[in-house]
Parts: C-alpha cells; structure tokens; sequence
C-alpha cells in the first residue's frame, strides 16, 4: 500500500467511524427528544446513561454495538404520558429480568431454538417496522425527508458514503435555521436532573404497562437478532457475541443507571446494521457517541437545546428509514429454500400483524413443521 492509499484509507475509515458513531440518530433522537420535551424528563439523566453505557460497550464489546432506547417503553411512557418514576422502575426492573435469563441459562436456550430463517423474518418485520416510522416522519416534511433517504441512499454507490450522513444533518440544521418555523422539530424546557427511587405505585405500573410489553421485542431484536448480525459482521469474534453477553451488558446498564435517571436502554440489530453500513468498524463509534451524550449531558443549558432543536424531524425520519431498510434486506430473501421462504413470511407478517414474540412463535411452529417433514422424506 503506497503511502497516499495509506493516509485515503486511514481517513474513510476515520469518516467511517464518526459518520457511524451518530448514524443511528433516527431512532435515538425522536425518542429521547420527546421524552424531553413532551414528559419533562431530565436530559442530564438521559444523555448521562446513554454516554456511560455506551463507552462501557466500546471498551468491552471494542466493536460498534449500538446503544438505544427500548422502543416500547419510549413510546408507551410519551403516549401515555407517564412520569419519570414509572420509566425508572421500568428500567430496574428490565434489568433484573435480562440478568435472571442471562445467567439462568435461559436466553442460550432460546437462542439455539431460532433457525437462521426465524432471525431473518423477525429482521424483515423490524426493518419494515423501521421504515414506516421513518417514512411517517419523513411525510411532515416531505422534500426534506424524502430527499435526505434518495441522497443517503444514492451515497451507497458513491466514495461520499461515509460523509453522507453528517451532511445530510447538518445541512438539515441549517435549514431550520435559515427557515423558522417552516420544518417540524422539538422544543424543550428546562427540567432539572433529579435523584429519586420510584414509588411504590409506580413499581406495579411499570411491570404491567411498560415491560411485559417490551420484554419480547427486547429478546428478538435487541438481544437475539443483535447476535446474529454482529456474528454476521464480525464472524472472527462471533464467540464475543452471545445472546448472554447482549443480555448480560443491557441488564446491567439499565440496573445501575435507571436509578440515576436514564431511561430503558438495549443494543439493536438495526442499529448495528445503520453503523456497519456508514463505516463503523471497531470501537471508536460507540467511543465518540458516549464521549458527545456526557458532553452534552453535563453542558445542558439553552444552547444545546437551541442546537438540537435545529434537527428537522423529516431528517431522523430518513435515517430511520435507512436504518430499517438495512436490516429488513438480507440475501435469504433472494436464494433461500421454498421452505425457508415460509418461514421467514410467516415469522414477518405474524411479528408485523402481532409482535416479535408472536412471530417468534409462529415461526418455531412452521420450522417444527418443516424438520418433521424432512424427517419423514428421508426415512422414506
């Protein structure tokens, strides 16, 4: 390698790694934004969590294994407008949870009863999931969003892969700044971040209303599907990707950071996918991901929400979108068997039509089906 492709490849791979370190924005930031904005909850608390979780991932998984809120309960709790105790005990409890299967056996179990199709079509459900939350977000603004995901899409085929994403951002920030109030964003007060233990009410509340609920998209997607992608990525290390390495790391973080104000917290296969895709290779993305949410979360004051303000929601829409479109394509689509095919439709449409633990379900019944089949065929 001469010395000018030695400094070109150090420099996309640089690009890379900061381009994936915030690639994962459009699932993150509507969350997080709207439990700032819409529930009052403390930003600190919530960027102070979501910065330790993540730098601990860069220095023990050393690759970029995403950090995100919990999907579920994000939504619930601005839905429903519930407080921030209720999001706290939810946290604690979530973690126990995950431990208990992580160290009972349970989750390696359960993983090794998913066949390769089952992870394909509960992918496929969550990546088409993905895209219509992001095409929703994208239609508020439709010129921006939709022609952020064609740029960001065109880049793939292009040297600018790497730099799309940041541009695309940035220019949707200056947008909003040169424009007002014509594109859609987020507008924040100032909450103070508060230490307290959750109520005695609130405990209840969050069992039933947040984690049942939550707890199956958290195996399939942010613990099992996440396995199989980063095995995928980085087959060399597949060994480091367990099933219980994922659920073990989102137990403990949301067991010793909920009670200091972050939020429900997991990994995601999505997120891992969106990373891989703009560059993100080794641990430098969660890295500089953890290092900018505790930078913001102890500089918090009207200039930083002033800046975040100035995200057009039409942008995190179109990189949500990517984000889904990434994780539902996978080549099984195209070259998998007539029985694999059924059972990655069904696995898809029962996740999409019901939830993840459904469709797990659904799909576990037709690969049962499928082995006993074959089992038949041979024997005659």
């Amino acid at each position: 390698m001469t010395p000018s492709s030695l400094v070109s490849f150090n420099v996309n791979r640089t690009l890379g790694e900061f381009s994936g370190a915030f690639a994962d924005l459009g699932t993150f930031l509507p969350l997080v934004l709207g439990l700032i904005a819409l529930n009052q909850f403390s930003p600190q608390g919530i960027f102070f969590g979501f910065g330790i979780f993540a730098l601990a991932v860069a220095l023990f998984y050393r690759r970029p294994i995403p950090i995100q809120p919990m999907k579920v309960i994000s939504a619930l709790v601005i839905a429903q407008g519930l407080t921030p105790g209720i999001m706290q005990a939810s946290g604690i409890l979530m973690g126990i949870i995950l431990l208990l299967l992580a160290f009972s056996g349970a989750i390696t179990w359960l993983s090794r009863q998913i066949s390769q199709a089952i992870s394909v079509g509960i992918q496929l459900a969550i990546g088409i999931q993905l895209l219509m939350m992001g095409g929703k977000m994208m239609a508020v603004t439709p010129t921006i969003g939709f022609g952020a995901f064609a740029l960001i899409f065109l880049c793939r085929f292009l040297p600018l892969r790497y730099v799309s994403m940041p541009l695309v951002l940035v220019a949707g920030m200056l947008w909003q700044y040169h424009h007002g109030g014509d594109v859609a964003t987020f507008s924040f007060n100032q909450t103070p971040w508060q230490f307290h233990w959750p109520l005695a009410g609130e405990w209840s509340q969050a069992l039933t209303l947040l984690v049942l609920p939550q707890l199956a998209m958290t195996l399939t997607n942010a613990v099992i599907a996440t396995s199989v992608v980063a095995k995928e990525k980085f087959p060399e290390e597949a060994e480091r990707f367990t099933p219980k390495a994922f659920a073990t790391s989102s137990g403990l973080a949301n067991l010793l950071l909920a009670p200091l104000g972050a939020i429900a917290m997991c990994h995601g296969a999505g997120g891992l996918a969106v990373q891989y895709h703009f560059g993100a290779r080794r641990m430098w993305a969660p890295f500089i991901f953890g290092v900018s949410c505790v930078a913001i979360a102890l500089s918090w004051g009207e200039s930083v929400a002033w800046l975040l303000s100035l995200i057009p929601m039409a942008i995190l829409g179109s990189l949500l979108s990517i984000a889904g479109l990434q994780l539902a394509w996978s080549k099984r689509l195209l070259d998998g068997r007539p029985f694999c095919m059924a059972v990655i439709a069904s696995t898809a449409i029962v996740s999409l039509a019901v939830n993840p633990a459904a469709g797990l379900l659904a799909g576990l019944v037709v690969e049962f089906c499928r082995s006993r089949w074959e089992l038949i065929q041979t024997i005659r």
